[in-house]
């Protein structure tokens, strides 16, 4: 009320955080969620011990391959709503609305309102933002970290306290407890800042840094190094590690190993190139008798026709160099304001020469450079990541925009200027305007947004140099507007389609029709194929390579399963065959190896709804027979990779162990590990997949259970008898093939 009476309501933040809110929580409640994160979330509800690990199962066998934060936050959340793809979703769209808040609030103090609107805006229509932050992926958790660590940071130059930089670099520790190195991405932004802005002597700053670096060190590796430090027989073994180690899955698969590329097999990346060329190879024999052209498509949509020049290709993520963020694969993720913010950095540059002192707004412009460079160098290089990832560069885009942006506006509407520094708000709006145009070309998206796009940015440069010199401030003023208004319309057409649930939940990829084809760089998906019979070609491919923990589904159903096990041309719940359901039909993105599909226990919804894990349904004849021979084991059933356990462990309350992890290759589970398992009751059936487990320990494992075990007849307990032979079975490996084994005593 008193801010009604003071008329000091801002309105341009009320603004930016309606669209903030509407880009995040508008039907939400419909949203998918990351299967592989929901059954852990789900799990870690149970009891403490799994809570405090991160367990993927809730008899505590193995974690996820993630630290705990964001998980336990979304945990929290399905404690108090229920297990739900909303409730697990929530916490994270909560967390880039508060996101976006603080990030006007800092620019407002620093630049004003003009300048915080622009960033707010730019923040909440960053498309890959918005994608990611609708889903429980744990990025917008990591986001708001960093976040708070800037505010904090910011409060300690204004304050002259060492205490407040200690909260800085304790939130930047969060971070890392929420995913990792990649927290650190920040630092080079956080350190520059508080020697330039600081105003205390250079032994200080020092002695400044170095004890916040303690904290950080401290704060970052606490969870890992209590983990490492209990034995491992009282806790799970470590997701996505070779060591069983925390800090070997920190500074090795999500660290290092995503700068490098280099990954062991249980990161999926090796598997995927070394399953490749057979799977293709395999797959153009099966569609050359159908008569069909469409392995050309899958490699030129999976990135293996032609010379990639790097694995950072892999993913879809372009080659890597200086202008990676602008090729077509990640231009339409976080890039469409990248040349609005260089120029405003320009003018930023320019007042700094022409006041020859860094002023307060100058140092807060050098922070979100200096993170945004850093963002920038690391992904124009890395070897390992996904598109999603780029939401990390929102919050440095957002500032630059907003600061620089604010400054281009204020040289142009400056009177009889002629000044260079008034003739760069036209010349960048123009500039950004044509990428982009470029970018809609490059995604084949027709010729109306290019021509629109491209008229605009010779209207805005024409009439911005003709007006510049003009005294008419309300003409030069609307020529801004409206050239800024139609800057952010193919950045927010692009975030829409994720607003509306057509994106991934597991691998994020934003823009328009990117459930089929991935706009905006991503092409991530082949639709499903099948041979003039109706038979499944190994299932749909996945272009993304899948392999990567916390792959997904993109579709109702069952992750990657070709239909019903066993079902060839089966009709589904549309009446429809497989074949001539094709178009609906979805390839999978959460298996471990190319081409391979992934749950025995999930049937496929033939229909066009875009339903996550909780949407699922368990295959119930493999159930009613596990039920009917369950005998209080802590396990139902072991299975070789994560994905196979999906469905029945959010549809029911039994464990499931994933013995080789996400990927199938973690050697969590040895032979005599095993056999002590196995006598000791705890574990009786398991399903195998004819290429197995990878790694040695694990092809050992899955030789043990061949040999001391017995098949179980598959018109027992699978939907049809010739599941084995099909393919489409779920449990995937190269072959395609699932055996049930049962340990008799």
């Amino acid at each position: 009320m008193k801010a009604l009476k003071d008329k000091s309501l801002d309105y341009y933040l009320i603004i930016v955080m309606c669209v903030s809110a509407f880009m995040e929580l508008f039907l939400l409640n419909k949203a998918e969620s990351n299967d592989y994160y929901t059954v852990a979330v789900k799990s870690m509800t149970r009891n403490f011990h799994n809570f405090f690990f991160a367990s993927f199962d809730p008899a505590g066998f193995i974690t996820v391959d993630k630290p705990p934060v964001a998980l336990w936050l979304q945990a929290l959340s399905a404690k108090l709503f229920g297990i739900s793809n909303w409730s697990v979703n929530l916490p994270e769209a909560l967390a880039a609305i508060a996101s976006t808040l603080l990030v006007y609030l800092m620019i407002k103090k620093r630049a004003g309102k003009l300048a915080a609107f622009l960033g707010g805006l730019a923040m909440a229509t960053t498309p890959i933002f918005v994608a990611v932050t609708r889903t429980n992926n744990v990025d917008s958790i990591l986001i708001l970290t960093l976040i708070l660590a800037a505010w904090y940071l910011f409060k300690a130059e204004t304050s002259g306290k060492l205490r407040w930089l200690i909260v800085s670099v304790l939130f930047v520790g969060i971070g890392f407890n929420t995913k990792m190195l990649e927290a650190y991405m920040i630092l080079p932004a956080v350190y520059l800042f508080y020697w330039l802005a600081m105003k205390i002597s250079w032994k200080k700053k020092i002695v400044h840094l170095a004890i916040a670096s303690v904290v950080l060190a401290a704060v970052s590796l606490s969870w890992s190094v209590v983990v490492d430090s209990i034995p491992e027989s009282d806790r799970p073994y470590v997701g996505s590690s070779q060591t069983n180690s925390e800090l070997e899955l920190a500074f090795g698969y999500n660290g290092i190993s995503r700068l490098t590329g280099q990954q062991h097999q249980g990161g999926g990346q090796a598997r995927f190139k070394q399953n490749s060329s057979k799977m293709m190879q395999k797959s153009s024999s099966s569609l050359t008798k159908s008569g069909s052209s469409v392995t050309q498509k899958i490699a030129n949509r999976s990135g293996f026709s032609g010379n990639r020049g790097t694995t950072g290709g892999m993913f879809n993520t372009g080659t890597a160099g200086p202008l990676r963020l602008f090729q077509k694969e990640l231009s339409g993720q976080a890039s469409w304001l990248l040349p609005f913010a260089l120029f405003g950095v320009i003018a930023l540059v320019a007042d700094w020469l022409r006041r020859r002192k860094l002023t307060e707004q100058h140092t807060f412009a050098i922070f979100w450079f200096t993170w945004l460079v850093a963002a920038m160098g690391f992904f124009s290089v890395a070897g390992f990541f996904h598109q999603y990832y780029l939401s990390l560069m929102a919050p440095p885009i957002a500032a630059l925009v907003g600061l620089g942006g604010s400054l281009l506006i204020r040289e142009f509407m400056k009177e009889s200027s002629r000044t260079w520094q008034s003739f760069l708000l036209p010349i960048g709006l123009s500039a950004t305007l044509l990428f982009e145009a470029l970018i809609f070309y490059e995604n084949s998206m027709g010729t109306t947004w290019l021509v629109l796009l491209i008229l605009a940015a010779l209207l805005v440069l024409g009439f911005g140099l003709l007006w510049q010199a003009s005294e008419q401030r309300k003409v030069k003023g609307a020529i801004a507007g409206v050239g800024i208004a139609i800057m952010f319309l193919p950045p927010l057409y692009w975030a829409v389609p994720s607003v509306l649930n057509q994106t991934d939940s597991s691998i994020p990829v934003a823009g328009p029709s990117s459930t089929l084809t991935g706009m905006g760089g991503a092409q991530r998906q082949m639709d499903g194929t099948r041979t003039a019979t109706g038979q499944s070609s190994e299932g749909g491919f996945n272009a993304n390579g899948g392999g990567t923990p916390g792959g997904n589904n993109t579709q109702g159903g069952a992750p990657g399963s070709g239909g019903a096990p066993g079902s060839g041309s089966t009709p589904s719940k549309t009446g429809k065959t497989a074949q001539e359901g094709s178009q609906n039909q979805v390839p999978n993105s959460k298996s471990g190896t190319f081409g391979e599909k992934s749950s025995e226990f999930a049937t496929w919804r033939m229909s066009g709804s875009r339903q996550g894990g909780m949407g699922e349904e368990v295959n119930t004849k493999l159930l009613t027979y596990l039920r009917k021979h369950y005998h209080g084991e802590k396990f139902i059933l072991a299975v070789q990779r994560a994905q196979s356990a999906y469905s029945i462990m959010l549809k029911t309350n039994y464990a499931v162990m994933a013995m080789g992890g996400f990927g199938g290759s973690d050697p969590a589970m040895t032979v005599s590990k095993l056999e002590k398992m196995v006598k000791a009751g705890e574990i009786k059936y398991f399903l195998i997949s004819g290429g197995g487990m990878d790694g040695s320990s694990n092809s050992s494992v899955t030789n043990w259970i061949k040999k001391h075990c017995t098949k179980v007849p598959s018109s027992e307990w699978s939907s049809s008898a010739s599941a084995s032979k099909t393919g489409a079975n779920g449990q995937g490996g190269m072959n395609g093939q699932s055996t049930l084994y049962v340990y008799n005593k």
